[in-house]
């Protein structure tokens, strides 16, 4: 039997912090060689960051990114490993993984296909690699093969496919295979996406079964660069089996995840296959001889023992509430943020932000302690020696309820129960003297007075506007991150104040919908997450219907009736902008889905949420940025592009009452 043992690390990177970045990676291999590993997949791009966008243009970061490939390498001293980062060759810019073995720079291995859909745009700075082709890069004396390689450790075959690469049909590994590869390392940065896992473990155990080899995966992991979130979770498989697989979500820096893979296995079952064809027109010069072979080790039994949180019926709860948690934490410290504040309405949203806030103390000191996370967040003074997640919260969470004439009790005392359950700092504050003197400025201005059948919109946006200095005071007081509260279905229709309720320099629940929202919190108050528990609390805002609570109570507003049913506009909002179909084809798929509104029902909700959509891409383009939850996102910065000026969809929706009147002649003239 011939065995090697291999290891995957996760790693927690900031774009172009050179000195973190490289104390992590010098952590991954002290681990994987005290575990005894001797091969190690790092994730994509690790030295750089995988998030530095237009930077990877810079000519003097690339230098860096060189100079730091450098340093590393003599830490190598008994392992293989694999490093990213970006390259010039010629002009262009290449995203390649360098593999450095024993102390000496054997090759780079570029990308071959970039991510280019959803919140990626490498074209935009990388070029792909074409397939089979083969350079020398020279820098500062040095001089290394490029392009399509292979590297041969005395007799076994090691290859790559870098992120992208395996998610394509034409995936490299099947020419890796025909080169009798028997180590496939897949260096990623995959963001995170609900249940996005589940397909990540059918690649890699496709590709160990297909390609006859072991594979490594690594990714990285935490909210990297703002927006996106790593949920880390490598893997190691072999013969189409996993053996090995990291914690998801983790609060520490580095995870280094390892296994024994038999390589004669792989080889019997190349030797069985009727379909294997053997390349034998494989240009010499793909082969790199690394001049030692690969130290072999005694075979192991894997123990595969993966979260029980990963196997549970609500998994998009566990994810939803893991990895906004952990976004929250590295978007804390990276920024040097003291804490957050919260505007608390009392409703759903805000206490979605504080359930989260709070949370997420809770999983980073059952993950690394409460020693570690004083440590990691040392700036921020009272920390030390807190135990209790209440303490912490109290120093890191500020909850500000702000009253007008038309907040009522209901909401103020489920804003304070909430917040003071979690230990957050909770005040109240009453704005409705401020309300008053901007309402008499307007009728100065005006010369009338202001009326609720005349003015509606502008008397309730002046209340959340007016709410919107004394909340970022607090945060500029308190030197803290001030949360924006407004969700992805508020986004779709622009049913949210600018200067208002959108206040703040980071969304947490931008990238998710209502209805799921309220799902989430009923869950929230009766489960939780697995090892921490419910927050039973949450009763008093799940007893609530959603509201604004702007106009007088005599009016009963309610989120709903102002716009239509949440998970009817939720679904509108998947046809019209996920799946691009006009008025029409949305019309033809709901009439199916919901029988017992009527056509003219859902016409008149489909015009509703098309007129909407269209007139406010300005708030869009305006909204705090926010985590990337799912591949459905409105970011018009990193996602959904549309035009802030735009024909209103006037003729697609004439279209889709000409087909109601033809589909229900009746009920069309009735209304």
């Amino acid at each position: 039997m011939l065995n090697v043992k291999v290891a995957a690390a996760v790693l927690n990177q900031t774009p172009m912090d050179w000195e973190e970045n490289t104390r992590n990676i010098l952590e991954a291999l002290e681990k994987a060689r005290a575990a005894g590993a001797s091969v190690i997949c790092l994730p994509e791009l690790c030295i750089t960051g995988y998030g530095c966008e237009d930077a990877f243009l810079s000519a003097g970061m690339r230098r860096m990114a060189w100079q730091k490939l450098l340093e590393l390498v003599p830490a190598t001293t008994g392992l293989v490993a694999c490093f990213g980062l970006p390259i010039s060759y010629r002009g262009l810019v290449f995203n390649v993984a360098a593999i450095v073995a024993n102390g000496k720079l054997l090759g780079l291995v570029p990308k071959r296909n970039l991510a280019g859909d959803g919140i990626h745009y490498e074209p935009r700075w990388f070029k792909p690699w074409p397939a089979g082709k083969r350079a020398y890069y020279e820098e500062g004396g040095l001089k290394v093969p490029l392009g399509d390689l292979v590297f041969d450790f005395g007799g076994t075959m090691l290859g790559l496919e870098i992120c992208e690469d395996a998610w394509v049909a034409s995936r490299p590994g099947s020419q890796l295979a025909e080169l009798g590869v028997d180590l496939i390392l897949n260096p990623s940065a995959s963001h995170f996406a609900f249940h996005k896992q589940a397909v990540r473990r059918r690649f890699v155990l496709e590709g160990s079964r297909a390609f006859h080899a072991a594979y490594v995966y690594a990714n990285l992991l935490g909210n990297e660069a703002g927006r996106a979130i790593y949920d880390g979770g490598a893997m190691v498989a072999s013969a189409g089996h996993l053996l090995a697989e990291a914690p998801r979500f983790s609060f520490q820096n580095c995870v280094v995840t390892t296994a024994v893979v038999d390589i004669d296995v792989n080889r019997m079952n190349r030797a069985k296959s009727d379909a294997f064809v053997l390349n034998f027109d494989a240009a010499k010069d793909q082969v790199v001889d690394a001049g030692f072979a690969l130290p072999h080790c005694e075979p192991d039994v894997p123990t595969l023992t993966p979260a029980s949180w990963e196997q549970s019926e609500d998994l998009k709860e566990e994810e939803f509430t893991r990895a906004v948690a952990l976004g929250l934490f590295d978007y804390l410290r990276k920024s040097r943020s003291r804490g957050f504040v919260v505007s608390m309405s009392g409703g759903a949203d805000s206490a979605a932000v504080t359930t989260l806030c709070a949370y997420m103390v809770q999983f980073a000191m059952q993950d690394i302690g409460s020693e570690q996370l004083a440590k990691r967040l040392a700036y921020i003074d009272g920390l030390t020696g807190l135990v209790n997640p209440s303490d912490v919260n109290a120093k890191l969470l500020t909850c500000v309820y702000q009253a007008t004439r038309n907040s009522g009790d209901v909401t103020l005392n489920a804003a304070k129960q909430v917040a003071e359950a979690v230990g957050a700092d909770f005040h109240r504050v009453d704005v409705d003297e401020l309300v008053e003197g901007y309402t008499k400025l307007g009728q100065q201005i005006v010369g009338r007075p202001l009326t609720w059948e005349r003015d509606d919109i502008a008397l309730q946006n002046i209340q959340a506007r007016t709410r919107s200095p004394s909340v970022w005071l607090v945060a500029n007081l308190k030197g803290a991150l001030l949360l924006s509260t407004s969700n992805r279905s508020e986004a779709a229709v622009g049913y949210a104040t600018m200067d208002g309720d959108t206040s703040g320099g980071l969304c947490p629940i931008s990238g998710i919908d209502k209805a799921f929202l309220r799902e989430w919190l009923v869950w929230m108050e009766k489960v939780g997450p697995d090892g921490i528990g419910c927050l039973p609390v949450l009763k008093v805002i799940n007893a609530q219907l959603p509201t604004a609570e702007l106009r007088p109570a005599d009016q009963g507003q309610t989120d709903e009736a102002d716009l239509m049913p949440y998970p009817l506009l939720d679904r509108i909002e998947r046809l019209a902008i996920r799946d691009k179909q006009i008025a029409v084809e949305v019309l033809m798929h709901l009439r199916q889905r919901y029988p017992d509104y009527s056509l003219r029902e859902l016409g008149a909700y489909i015009e509703r949420f098309f007129q909407l959509w269209s007139r406010n891409q300005w708030k869009r383009e305006r909204y705090a940025p926010g985590f990337h939850l799912d591949d459905e996102n409105l970011d018009p910065k990193t996602w959904c592009r549309f035009p802030i000026l735009s024909g209103g969809f006037r003729v697609e929706l004439r279209e889709m009452w000409d087909k109601i009147e033809e589909l229900d002649p009746q009920s069309y003239e009735a209304g």
